[in-house]
């Protein structure tokens, strides 16, 4: 059903030109993307699986192929309405957390809210509940510097998740993180999912399959759902 696609890519391509070279960072590629699953795109450096996210995210174009977002093409959509899109209908969740170090971590919270005009008490409230469902609602006026790896990845999940966007797109948000804190993580992100989101994880890290819903698979700029011989020798 179309009302549970959260973005789609069609025929979506990307190249770069360097003088007289063109350099293929992703293949033609169609994917539809649900909500209520969790998505994990898996394959080495440089394969193109930063490429797929950063369209999904709208902040590159692709070269050939359309891009779709909660129905909405945005291929030719302005700036502006652009950056809309990434602050109400996507979150963002990194490797490297970008919290605001003076910002404790209800503070970080509320930032995308307020940027977005809402009135401080409503964007407190907003944030107290988003803290709450990643469990960190013990922690609201703890400075990153204060908090731990784990600890941190989950005030950023609740950063992108207070403007209740339909996907969330992770870029490597386990890569900081010692064991423990992955699965923690990664179980906040699979009920995410459960709750009705997209969500979106870019990884090398093969351990992480047991929390997918669904896995594409990247290689040499190609996406498939089914594995290369390469990653099925490292199984």
């Amino acid at each position: 059903m179309i009302m549970d696609i959260a973005a789609s890519i069609k025929g979506a391509s990307k190249e770069y030109k360097t003088g007289d070279t063109v350099i293929t960072a992703l293949q033609p590629t169609t994917f539809d993307f649900r909500k209520k699953e969790l998505t994990l795109i898996i394959g080495p450096s440089g394969s193109g699986k930063t490429t797929l996210l950063s369209l999904l995210g709208c902040v590159i174009f692709p070269t050939t192929g359309e891009i779709y977002v909660d129905n909405m093409l945005v291929n030719n959509l302005s700036d502006k309405e652009l950056a809309r899109i990434r602050l109400k209908n996507i979150g963002f969740v990194f490797q490297n957390f970008n919290l605001i170090a003076p910002l404790n971590a209800l503070e970080n919270v509320m930032h995308p809210l307020r940027l977005s005009g809402i009135s401080k008490k409503e964007a407190k409230i907003k944030a107290e509940e988003a803290l709450k469902k990643v469990n960190m609602e013990s922690r609201v006026k703890s400075l990153p510097k204060n908090l731990s790896g784990g600890q941190q990845q989950r005030v950023a999940i609740a950063r992108a998740l207070v403007t209740e966007p339909s996907i969330m797109l992770c870029d490597e948000p386990t890569a900081s993180l010692d064991t423990n804190s992955v699965s923690i993580v990664m179980e906040e992100l699979k009920m995410l999912s459960d709750s009705g989101k997209s969500v979106i994880v870019v990884t090398h890290d093969l351990r992480l399959r047991q929390f997918a819903d669904r896995i594409i698979y990247v290689n040499n700029g190609i996406a498939s759902d089914n594995p290369s011989s390469d990653e099925l020798l490292h199984n």
